[in-house]
């Protein structure tokens, strides 16, 4: 995972160029970055709403007739300012691998078997509270080639939308005492201290009696405490 460095994010995120993570290597920019200006219509452009999600888009646990295999989870968590405040009405988007490890994509070349009811998808508005909450399925392991014998440890990719399409903010949700931690590059990229900001907490007092454990996970935009985002 890398970002922009400054000194507000020292110590949080990881570098543009990580050795051990291979594709930082034609991925992190050769040249310094530039300020783009943000044009009229991304600044006025439409947000997103109550009327714009309906249906279950927040329950990946069940699509196309059926009932997914695996391990049913509830997530959920708040968004937080810098300040420890809430932020409301933030669309929050989750995709993830199955619980074999394989995602629903032309590009997923790992044989693990596909499920027909699991698309992977799930999305969802922050209340007034900054809360924001969603059924899943425990996400599989998989391999990724990017060294001998490589895993990735089980995720959950999160996508945030700002006040405007331009701001965006991407980070991943591990789980709690994943042995595969210690090989992921992905992971250890960002510095010790910072990279448990990104492991759910197993919260029994949310677990849904007779159909899912409970996982929580707050993401702070800004601060000592910010979640490292990609």
């Amino acid at each position: 995972m890398t970002t922009t460095h400054n000194a507000s994010t020292e110590g949080v995120f990881a570098p543009l160029h990580f050795p051990e993570y291979r594709t930082t290597i034609k991925r992190n920019p050769n040249n310094d970055l530039i300020m783009v200006p943000e044009r009229l219509g991304e600044l006025t452009g439409p947000v997103f709403g109550d009327r714009d999600f309906g249906g279950i888009d927040n329950d990946m646990t069940q699509a196309n007739g059926g009932e997914a295999i695996g391990q049913r989870i509830f997530v959920h968590g708040r968004v937080l300012g810098w300040d420890g405040k809430p932020v409301p009405n933030t669309l929050v988007e989750a995709w993830q691998a199955n619980a074999a490890g394989r995602y629903r994509h032309k590009n997923d070349s790992w044989p693990a078997p596909l499920d027909p009811h699991f698309n992977g998808v799930a999305r969802t508005l922050t209340d007034e509270n900054g809360h924001y909450s969603f059924y899943t399925i425990q996400p599989g392991c998989y391999p990724w080639g990017n060294h001998h014998n490589a895993w990735r440890p089980a995720h959950i990719h999160f996508s945030l939308f700002g006040r405007q399409f331009t701001e965006r903010l991407v980070t991943q949700m591990y789980f709690p005492g994943d042995p595969m931690f210690f090989q992921d590059p992905i992971y250890n990229s960002v510095p010790a201290g910072a990279r448990e900001r990104m492991i759910a907490v197993f919260d029994y007092d949310e677990t849904r009696p007779n159909f899912a454990l409970g996982y929580k996970f707050d993401i702070i935009l800004r601060g000592a405490h910010a979640t490292p985002f990609e």
